[in-house]
C-alpha cells in the first residue's frame, strides 16, 4: 500500500474528526484538504463517506448511556418515546430535502472556492447571531416540543449547501429558536445520528460500485483517525460551551474562507474539485 495514500488518509481521518461536530463544516474541509492534497479521485468519494460514519460512531459510544437507555424505554417510557419523535421530526427536513437535491448540490456545490463562500458568509451569520440577545426558553431537551425540532430541522438541512456547517446550523438555528446554549448543542448531537446514519446509507448505495477491498486499509487509516479525533472535539466543544460562545469559530471560518479565495485568485493554488 502506498504509505503517501495512508499518510492522505491519516490527514483526512483526523480532519474529519475533528470538525464533524464544530460549527466550521466538515464536508468543507475535506473538500478543501482533499483537493489541496491531490485526493479527488473515485475512491477518495467512498473514503469520506466512511471517515464520516466513524465520527458518528464517536458520538454513539460517547452517548451511549443514554441511546441505551432511549431504547430500552421505547416500549414503555413516554419520556424515552417522546425524545425519538424529536428527533424524526427534526430529521425529516433534511432527509426530504436530501433526497430531492443531493444530487444536483454534488454536481455544482462541492467544489472549494463554493466552499469558501459559504465559509465567509456562515462565519458573518454567526457573529450576528451571537451579537444579538436571545433568552432561551428551553434549557433541556427534553423540555422540547415538536415544533422546536422541526425548526431545528430546517435549519439543518441548510447544511446541505457544502461549507455550511450541520453543526453550526442546528447549534445557531436552536439558539435563534429559544433553545439555551447546552440544549441546542446536545440535540445538535443527537440530531446527527439519524440524520448522518442515513446519510452514510444513501451515498454507500449511490456509491456501491466503486467500493474495493483493496481500499480497506486506506479506509481503515481514516476511520480510526476520525473516531479518535471525534472523540476528542465532542469532549472539547462540551466544555468550551460552558463558557464561551461561538465567536472564535465564526472568525476561524471567515479567515479561512478568505484565505482559500486569495490563493485562487493570486493562482498560487490551483483548486481541484
Amino acid at each position: 500500500m502506498d504509505p503517501i495514500l495512508l499518510l492522505k488518509a491519516l490527514i483526512l481521518g483526523v480532519v474529519e474528526g475533528l470538525t464533524e461536530f464544530l460549527p466550521i463544516s466538515s464536508t468543507g474541509h475535506l473538500i478543501i484538504v482533499g483537493s489541496l492534497l491531490g485526493y479527488t479521485d473515485d475512491q477518495s468519494k467512498v473514503f469520506k463517506i466512511v471517515i464520516q460514519l466513524a465520527a458518528i460512531l464517536a458520538v454513539c459510544w460517547l452517548y451511549r448511556e443514554r441511546i441505551v437507555r432511549v431504547a430500552g424505554g421505547l416500549r414503555g417510557d413516554p419520556v424515552q418515546q417522546r425524545f425519538v419523535g424529536l428527533l424524526v421530526v427534526g430529521f425529516l427536513p433534511a432527509a426530504i430535502l436530501g433526497l430531492m437535491f443531493h444530487g444536483t448540490i454534488k454536481t455544482y456545490l462541492f467544489n472549494p472556492l463554493t466552499v469558501a463562500g459559504a465559509l465567509i458568509v456562515g462565519g458573518f451569520l454567526i457573529l450576528w447571531i451571537e451579537r444579538k440577545v436571545y433568552q432561551p426558553r428551553i434549557s433541556s431537551v427534553d423540555a422540547m416540543r415538536w415544533p422546536d425540532a422541526l425548526k431545528v430541522g430546517f435549519a439543518q438541512a441548510l447544511a446541505m449547501f457544502p461549507g455550511t456547517s450541520r453543526s453550526g446550523a442546528t447549534i445557531m438555528g436552536g439558539l435563534v429558536f429559544g433553545l439555551s446554549r447546552q440544549t441546542a448543542t446536545e440535540f445538535s448531537f443527537f440530531l446527527a445520528i439519524p440524520t448522518m446514519f442515513a446519510a452514510t446509507l444513501y451515498d454507500v448505495y449511490k456509491n456501491w460500485a466503486i467500493l474495493r477491498l483493496e481500499d480497506l486499509p486506506v479506509f481503515a487509516v481514516g476511520f480510526v483517525a476520525s473516531f479518535a479525533a471525534a472523540m476528542l472535539s465532542v469532549k472539547a466543544l462540551v466544555r468550551y460551551i460552558s463558557n464561551h460562545d461561538f465567536t472564535l469559530f465564526a472568525w476561524y471560518r471567515i479567515v479561512f474562507g478568505l484565505v482559500v479565495l486569495l490563493t485562487a485568485q493570486m493562482g498560487w493554488v490551483e483548486w481541484v474539485d
